[in-house]
Order: C-alpha cells, then sequence, then structure tokens
C-alpha cells in the first residue's frame, strides 16, 4: 500500500500564486463517510445485508491513510438504511 501524506504535500502548494499565504494551522480537510445500517428494506436477504455491512466497516480511516491531522478534518456524512 502506497503512503500517502497530504499536510506534507503543503510547500508544493504554496510555491503556486494564491490569493493569500497558505498556513497550515488555518487548512481544514474535509472527508466523506456512509454509514450503511441494517433496515427492512426488502430486496436482499437478512443474511447478506448483514454480510455486506461488516465488509463495509472495515475499510480503513481515511484520516488515517492521508495522515490528516485529527483536529482538522471535518468528516461529513450520510447513513443508508439496507
Amino acid at each position: 500500500m502506497d503512503a500517502h501524506n497530504v499536510p506534507a504535500l503543503l510547500p508544493l502548494i504554496r510555491e503556486a500564486e494564491l490569493e493569500r499565504p497558505l498556513e497550515s494551522g488555518e487548512l481544514s480537510y474535509f472527508l466523506s463517510r456512509i454509514e450503511i445500517t441494517l433496515g427492512d428494506t426488502p430486496g436482499m436477504s437478512r443474511w447478506r445485508k448483514r454480510l455486506f455491512i461488516a465488509t463495509s466497516q472495515i475499510t480503513a480511516d481515511a484520516a488515517e491513510v492521508f495522515q490528516l491531522p485529527r483536529e482538522q478534518t471535518r468528516i461529513v456524512g450520510s447513513r443508508i438504511e439496507l
């Protein structure tokens, strides 16, 4: 698995022409997250729903993968009921 360090790329961005200087402490990082829950929606057997939900929950934490500072990371999400 490749190592990703988004904050380490900031010096490259600072070299670009920006409206104002970029300070690391002022930045916010946004991630999206989808939460899948078990419901009574027809169309899939209950065991398949549980298996699908279980496999969706074993994904890696995006903030950790991209090495984002927790205090500057905002997670926006939605909930889907199966």
